[in-house]
């Protein structure tokens, strides 16, 4: 397989109610692209007449660009699956898109050589904050880690990776939990480092651009207890449908253990060809885990700098639910 300036790639862009200015550069930044070998997919989650006009007006009919819409808004999780079913076998390469950023003119020539050694390669990004373009970081500091330490704490963005069409076959259908953990980049990132390996690239890519509409943010405030408390509380009433002190303990359960768990056991079940320390990377946090090999992964990846404390944090405030339900199922 060639990863070169003639490979030709899909780039998947996931749009719901964008802010019009931000789309527009976004378009453009990928319409300037250096490596021009490409179809942008877009898929819309609701609005699709109005995003496909918007599209053409701003694009001069650029027909590398392509909008399609669905009738049922699945949110971005499913929004993104959605757009990565739609890529064709004639495919190399896949990109992720956001709605809202600005890429750099070469960040696609840059990138896609790197997928000759890897599944999956990610740059970095240059943080920004709206209204005033102020600069909140100038990198993203992802960095690569070993499979239990990917698995416990993301070091891939979305929008700044780029993967083989190949990984799709073992990636879809998406694993399901209902909570905010739950992300496709995620997902993709330990598909990638089970099989073929990630590379995450010192580069900087792109810009981007927080404002109020991020779904995630990449750089917010610290929480203070009270506030991380409160947090946890809205996120039980909105996924839990209670407030109370067990829909807590099973949204914080959720949170940490639940998601790497439906991940881990997924990638038990479909990896047939493993990378190097696949079994040891899944076994901290898959179905039947050893207690002992949970807490040496999580304290090691803390001691290495691979998983922050407020991760670390989080898998403690999980650990109540986690025994309960292991010691249900003995």
């Amino acid at each position: 397989m060639s990863y070169d300036k003639s490979s030709f790639g899909i780039i998947a862009l996931a749009a719901y109610k964008p802010d019009w200015t931000l789309f527009a550069a976004q378009l453009r930044s990928i319409q300037n692209q250096t490596h021009a070998n490409f179809e942008c997919l877009i898929s819309a989650d609701g609005g699709f007449h109005e995003i496909r006009d918007f599209v053409s007006r701003e694009l001069g009919g650029d027909e590398r660009f392509r909008v399609v819409g669905f009738d049922d808004r699945l949110g971005f999780y499913g929004n993104f699956e959605r757009a990565v079913q739609q890529v064709p076998e004639r495919a190399v390469w896949v990109a992720l898109s956001d709605q809202d950023d600005s890429w750099y003119p070469s960040k696609l020539e840059l990138m896609i050589p790197y997928l000759a050694g890897a599944s999956l390669v990610a740059g970095q990004a240059r943080v920004v904050r709206l209204p005033d373009n102020e600069v909140v970081s100038s990198s993203t500091g992802r960095k690569s880690v070993a499979l239990d330490a990917l698995l416990a704490q993301n070091q891939v963005t979305g929008s700044l990776c780029l993967f083989r069409r190949e990984l799709l076959d073992l990636a879809l259908p998406f694993p399901r939990l209902n909570t905010i953990s739950q992300v496709h980049d995620h997902w993709l990132a330990v598909c990638a480092k089970s099989t073929g390996g990630v590379t995450v690239l010192e580069n900087v890519v792109q810009d981007y651009v927080q404002h109020g509409g991020n779904v995630l943010g990449e750089v917010g405030g610290r929480k203070s207890l009270f506030g991380s408390f409160k947090h946890l509380r809205q996120l039980a009433g909105k996924y839990q449908g209670s407030f109370g002190p067990l829909a807590m303990l099973k949204t914080a359960h959720e949170l940490s253990f639940g998601w790497r768990k439906v991940m881990a056991d997924a990638l038990r079940t479909r990896v047939k060809v493993a990378a190097p320390g696949f079994d040891e990377g899944i076994a901290p946090f898959e179905s039947g885990h050893t207690w002992t090999a949970t807490i040496r992964a999580l304290v090691l990846a803390l001691r290495r700098g691979d998983v922050a404390l407020s991760c670390f944090l989080e898998f403690v405030a999980g650990a109540p639910f986690e025994m309960f339900l292991k010691g249900r199922r003995r």
